[in-house]
């Protein structure tokens, strides 16, 4: 199968590094890791999406996010995290390595947590 023909979420390979997908299959083991559920009442569906992946482009630092099945995606890409089709209620570690990933993951995971759509 052609590397244009897989898909991601499903390859078994791992042999699609897309923008969408953290580069050696997962985030530092060294990084700073934050337990969230996702409080959206829509989950990370449309706006609730948008709104958290431009918050972590916002923090200037790769941040990852890891389901409960252990997909992991690049935080600032809505394409990857609708991918995921994260629901209400959901569980996911939020992580990213340097100075700042602490403050930044905090501020992300009270936004995760949050209900997104009322924003």
């Amino acid at each position: 199968m052609s590397d244009a023909m897989r898909d991601p979420a499903t390859d078994p390979t791992g042999a699609h590094q897309g923008p969408d997908q953290v580069p050696d299959g997962g985030p530092d083991q060294g990084a700073e890791r934050r337990v969230v559920t996702v409080g959206s009442s829509v989950g990370l569906h449309a706006r609730p999406a948008s709104l958290f992946s431009q918050a972590a482009e916002d923090t200037g630092m790769p941040v990852a996010l890891t389901t409960a099945a252990g997909r992991t995606v690049n935080a600032a890409s809505i394409l990857g995290l609708l991918l995921l089709n994260i629901s209400h209620g959901d569980t996911v570690i939020l992580s990213a390595s340097g100075d700042g990933a602490a403050a930044a993951l905090d501020g992300l995971a009270a936004l995760l947590a949050s209900d997104l759509d009322q924003q």
